[in-house]
């Protein structure tokens, strides 16, 4: 990226160390094959569900579409983190380029900021679903779906640009320690040697954007299903209801709920061990139980699940 290069050219520092979740050499194996497991559980349940819907055709609804984005999305999110964070459990100093941080930086917004708007275009799909069930097809049809996904890539791309372009802006200390197990806003700006201002700026309305705008969206859409639902007469209408949002329900609890914690309250008030915490539910975990919880929790999984395996190979 040409903005990279001419912020390496601008600052003293030509790479970073990541100190890594901890410093307590005793734990540093254990949780080298902790996060190791968890990762590949990452991988195989994201590419298992992509590769389930990709396989079954009556999966190829708008549901199923903007599922298999979102696990494209925590696979490929996951994968810029977790094999750079493994390295600082087994390396004794884990170093990065300027480039790299930089690129890191870029992409793991990108891929958190399109989650937070993919789950509120599910979370519309929902709505369309269960309020307007007769006209739903035409409501979601496949000119709509690529519409909102083009919306949730370049509102991606867009909060990405803006931290990243107000970063390389920065001249960054000689102390190159960066307190976190991979390139985030907040831990580099606390090693700017310039003001930080317009950065923390930035952070407070883009992130507000970026959790805000979702955020009212999925609830609106889901204060509108629950009308809809109390509505129903038919007590097995009304689980069959609110099984379809269940799954969507716990995966935006647990992505907002640790993005917010994180980007929205103070740093005076979060220290940066808490905030790595925080930071592992959205970047570590929920890529690692979205494709657990809208498969185990999803008849329509496993009947493909099934019929895929119960295929014979050549057949």
């Amino acid at each position: 990226m040409p903005l990279i290069r001419m912020g390496a050219e601008n600052s003293s520092v030509t790479e970073f160390i990541l100190a890594g979740l901890t410093n307590q050499p005793r734990l540093q194996i254990p949780l080298f094959f902790l996060f190791l497991g968890s990762y590949v559980v990452t991988m195989v349940g994201n590419l298992g569900l992509i590769t389930l819907i990709g396989l079954n055709s009556h999966l190829h609804t708008p549901m199923y579409f903007f599922l298999f984005n979102l696990s494209f999305i925590d696979f490929c999110y996951s994968t810029v983190i977790t094999p750079k964070m493994l390295m600082s459990f087994v390396l004794r100093k884990n170093i990065i380029s300027y480039a790299g941080c930089m690129t890191q930086l870029f992409f793991f917004l990108f891929f958190v900021v399109s989650e937070s708007f993919i789950l509120s275009a599910m979370a519309y799909d929902r709505y369309a679903a269960i309020c307007n069930p007769l006209v739903y097809t035409a409501t979601m049809s496949l000119q709509v779906c690529l519409f909102l996904l083009l919306g949730v890539y370049v509102m991606g791309f867009a909060g990405a640009m803006a931290h990243t372009a107000c970063m390389v802006r920065l001249t960054f200390c000689t102390n190159n320690l960066v307190n976190h197990y991979m390139c985030d806003i907040l831990p580099l700006l606390e090693r700017s040697c310039t003001s930080t201002y317009v950065n923390e700026l930035v952070v407070f309305v883009v992130v507000g954007i970026d959790i805000g705008v979702p955020t009212v969206t999925i609830f609106i859409s889901y204060a509108l299903i629950l009308s809809s639902i109390l509505r129903i007469y038919s007590t097995k209408g009304r689980s069959k209801a609110f099984s379809t949002c269940s799954s969507h329900i716990i995966a935006v609890s647990l992505f907002f709920g640790s993005g917010a914690f994180m980007y929205l309250k103070p740093s005076s008030l979060l220290p940066m061990n808490q905030g790595k915490v925080s930071s592992l539910f959205y970047t570590i975990v929920v890529p690692m139980l979205n494709p657990l919880i809208y498969s185990l929790r999803n008849k329509d999984v496993k009947v493909a699940l099934k019929k895929t395996l119960s295929k014979k190979p050549f057949s």
